[in-house]
């Protein structure tokens, strides 16, 4: 009992963690995981006149959970533009794709498309009818491939080696994998743990996600004494039989 009680306290305490981090990393993370993803998805998204914006949720049939992550676009001036729409049949743009591309290749796309709409029912936007299946056209336009005319924007999934070493998002996402706490998430631990219902927690919990390690003091540079120092030392873990060969080759020489 003493057991399971504690697991089930471990476990609700890893998901508040992970709740809050989650929530805090979606107002301050989003360039920093597209530029360790995709640099040229991020390259894209940094212009100034694209809003983007990173969304998490969890996933999975077991504890704990998977995230998942995906981009939005807040903009209204931004509009896709993509070859399905603007090339409608029975026109003119048809007849010269189908001349530009071959009658095999242009086949090949009606059928792709035939099969497409068999498996999704709403794939263009003369199938919407109600609020409903607009919203199910979106959910089909971010998952179908680019080459189909969608824009292969789906839900990833975030793993370890998609976040810098340097955030604390990468020591609680190696807590939920490990059970293990590292130091920095232990001193951060308190901050995180707290439910952000005020401001200022809030952007302790911003500050705690963006904060960045000190170097450690091996890290500076040695100086010109300290290198000539450690070369003619003799290191102190060396065993009596190394010490003595040491002493017999210095003699013959």
């Amino acid at each position: 009992i003493i057991e399971k009680a504690y697991l089930s306290y471990r476990d609700r305490q890893m998901f508040i963690l992970l709740k809050h981090a989650v929530r805090a990393a979606e107002q301050s993370w989003t360039f920093d995981i597209l530029r360790k993803i995709s640099p040229r998805e991020a390259e894209l998204l940094n212009d100034p006149s694209v809003n983007a914006k990173v969304r998490f949720r969890f996933a999975g049939a077991e504890f704990p959970p998977i995230i998942l992550f995906k981009i939005y676009l807040i903009s209204n001036g931004t509009k896709y533009i993509s070859g399905k729409k603007i090339i409608r049949p029975a026109t003119n743009a048809a007849q010269d794709a189908c001349r530009l591309m071959g009658h095999r290749k242009f086949y090949d796309q009606l059928i792709v498309d035939a099969c497409q709409y068999e498996k999704d029912k709403i794939t263009d936007e003369m199938d919407i009818t109600t609020v409903k299946d607009y919203m199910q056209y979106l959910s089909n336009l971010d998952e179908m491939p680019s080459y189909l005319g969608g824009k292969g924007n789906y839900w990833r999934q975030l793993s370890l080696e998609a976040l810098p070493r340097q955030n604390i998002m990468y020591d609680i996402m190696e807590y939920l994998r490990t059970k293990t706490q590292s130091a920095r998430l232990q001193a951060e631990m308190p901050i995180m743990m707290s439910r952000p219902v005020t401001q200022e927690i809030q952007i302790e919990q911003f500050r705690a996600l963006s904060r960045l390690p000190s170097p450690p003091s091996s890290a500076y540079p040695f100086t010109k004494a300290h290198v000539h120092h450690q070369v003619g030392a003799t290191p102190s873990r060396r065993s009596t039989q190394s010490r003595k060969r040491v002493a017999r080759m210095r003699k013959i020489y």
